[in-house]
């Protein structure tokens, strides 16, 4: 008789709603489906790096009704100290992955399911082909730029937040006659804006993948003015630039940068060429936490059940998708290099501008 699996699972990168769904339905499906035994490994690959290395035996008494319900990652993750290039304290920087090839090795594992974006499936599939490890991963990321998949875990909760909070400003914008400011985050894409935009009824919508001018905001704000509106609402994606084409960024304790602050430089900006008072709201991490919607819950759940299937069927190197109502699963290389920005020639982007939403200019 042949002894049970012994699979891992790990989450990656910067966390999300839905990702402890994801646990749930792998815990279940290996360990009622084929009865094996799942290790979760704390923190990424960092739990990898650690000696001992991080873990614990995922056991189905801790999926007690509540865990679906929560945000974040259980696991815990980081989206820090990639292995190849790992920076050390005197600043310098060496290449680590053997340990965390190792650090799986010591585990036992027959088979690895990773749960991240593009950046934590590039590192992960790397690793994998240099230690021959079994590899699977799930789509995470509340940007949703994963091009070959329509849901990434995280995303629908992310534009959810986002849209409650614009539903949140509306009363007040118009109770003071105010132009209100939303950044929402977006690190290359404007997934979230256009979709929360458009949801939230937003007269706005700036995305980096279309340019913008402060005269056709200001036009757009003025027209509102004409027919009696004494109040607009503005969303901007985080990675949007100045309409002179600079990048806003935030310098981190660490010394690294991040996107933030395009908000309150356009309501500087807008508040100088319109005359009109004006608020900026920076919603940040909040994207990322709280309960996930049923869709996250849902999609976590069936890209969880299908990751655990696809290591039963001995079919590695593979990320689960989803496509035209169906689950299925590419390659993971393709996956990685399938980015996909808002299409500009695209439903959502006709959308807002049917709606008559300033949505910046394309150029000629």
């Amino acid at each position: 008789m042949a002894k049970p699996k012994r699979i891992g699972v790990l989450t990656s990168g910067g966390d999300c709603a839905g990702l402890n769904a994801v646990l749930r339905a792998v815990v279940h499906r290996a360990t009622e489906g084929f009865g094996w035994q799942v290790i979760g490994i704390h923190n990424g690959t960092a739990g990898l790096l650690a000696r001992p290395v991080e873990y614990e035996t995922l056991e189905l008494n801790i999926f007690d009704g509540n865990l679906l319900r929560r945000g974040g990652t259980v696991l815990g993750t980081t989206n820090k100290g990639n292995p190849f290039d790992f920076p050390l304290a005197d600043g310098t920087r060496v290449d680590r992955s053997e340990e965390v090839i190792e650090g799986y090795r010591q585990l036992g594992l027959d088979a690895l399911i990773g749960i991240g974006g593009d950046g934590s499936q590039d590192i992960l599939r790397r690793l994998a082909q240099q230690g021959g490890i079994n590899l699977i991963t799930i789509p995470k990321t509340i940007d949703n730029d994963l091009g070959h998949t329509e849901v990434s875990v995280g995303y629908d909760t992310a534009v959810k937040v986002a849209t409650d909070a614009m539903d949140q400003l509306q009363p007040t914008a118009a109770s003071h006659q105010r132009v209100m400011v939303l950044e929402v985050m977006g690190r290359d894409a404007g997934h979230i804006a256009i979709a929360a935009g458009i949801a939230g009824g937003a007269d706005v919508i700036l995305i980096p993948e279309i340019g913008y001018s402060l005269e056709g905001i200001a036009a757009k704000i003025e027209s509102l003015r004409a027919r009696g509106r004494n109040f607009a609402l503005v969303i901007v994606a985080e990675a949007v630039k100045t309409e002179t084409g600079e990048a806003v960024r935030q310098r981190q304790g660490d010394g690294s940068f991040t996107y933030g602050g395009i908000g309150h430089y356009l309501a500087e900006r807008i508040a100088e060429v319109t005359g009109s008072e004006t608020r900026i709201t920076v919603l940040g991490h909040l994207q990322r936490g709280g309960p996930p919607t049923d869709c996250d819950r849902l999609m976590g759940s069936v890209f969880g059940v299908y990751a655990v299937d696809l290591i039963a069927a001995g079919r590695f190197d593979r990320m689960v998708a989803w496509r035209n109502r169906q689950v299925v699963d590419i390659p993971i290389s393709d996956a990685i290099a399938g980015y996909q920005a808002v299409d500009v020639d695209g439903p959502l982007v006709k959308t807002a501008r049917g709606l008559g939403t300033y949505l910046g200019e394309l150029p000629e």
